[in-house]
């Protein structure tokens, strides 16, 4: 007997995604080779990702399904929480350096990277992270050529200072212990705060320059709230770059 689909939430760029028994179905693109040969290098490496499975008869992704709670939903997350988050994000990076994928790669990142230091996931965010027994970020569709200092600013940003509304003070703790826990060096820390801008100011431009042209998913996307989101978030973290500087100096 067939089991049921259960749509899951997300997939906004990566198609219609589902849960079947244990499994994740999504579609398979040109990016999914490189992407299943990426995640598989970091699985080796030591990191918690979800398992490929294979292709389904429908030519989908198959993917081990990780039972728990987006962090987007969860309740907010402590410091030593975001700490753990930050280490997370810094065992991914270590993993990622070095790989070269067998054959030509079709990446399909969403927003290009002011360099090419070594693949990244690309949207490591709250949207992105599985918080239960296991902590693992999924969603590594989007992955492609970055730097560093690109992924860690978005990562940074998204979990610690996307909520406008939000003391300074209060993200500013959220944001160093973050970082801490990344194990961020001096250089990376001084870069952060103008790379968490930029980084915000390219996502609102995605979403914008995507409404303006029709090209989907951004374009609803933009028009459904997200476009007045990352406005204001740009704003927030352009804003108050001496807080983030000063609580990453210490």
């Amino acid at each position: 007997m067939t089991e049921p689909e259960q749509p899951l939430t997300g997939g906004n760029a990566g198609g219609r995604v589902v849960r079947v028994g244990d499994t994740v179905r999504k579609p398979w693109s040109a990016a999914t080779p490189a992407v299943v040969e990426l995640m598989a290098a970091v699985r080796d490496a030591g990191v918690d990702v979800p398992a490929f499975l294979g292709r389904d008869e429908r030519g989908r992704q198959m993917l081990a399904y990780v039972p728990g709670t987006l962090a987007l939903h969860s309740d907010p997350l402590a410091p030593a929480e975001l700490g753990r988050v930050g280490g997370i994000v810094r065992a991914i990076h270590e993993a990622c350096a070095g790989f070269v994928p067998r054959a030509e790669p079709h990446w399909a990142a969403a927003i290009p990277a002011p360099g090419a230091e070594l693949i990244c996931h690309g949207d490591l965010a709250p949207w992105n992270l599985i918080v239960g027994e296991r902590w693992v970020f999924i969603d590594w569709d989007g992955a492609g050529p970055s730097t560093r200092l690109w992924d860690l600013a978005y990562a940074a940003q998204a979990f610690t200072l996307n909520d406008p509304a939000a003391p300074t003070a209060d993200s500013a703790a959220c944001l160093a212990a973050f970082v801490t826990g990344y194990g961020a060096d001096a250089s990376l820390r001084a870069a952060l705060p103008r790379a968490m801008a930029d980084r915000a100011a390219a996502m609102h431009e995605l979403l914008r320059s995507s409404h303006a042209t029709g090209v989907e998913p951004w374009a609803s996307m933009y028009a459904s709230g997200h476009g007045d989101h990352w406005a204001r978030a740009t704003r927030y973290v352009a804003g108050h770059q001496e807080i983030w500087a000063s609580a990453l100096s210490r």
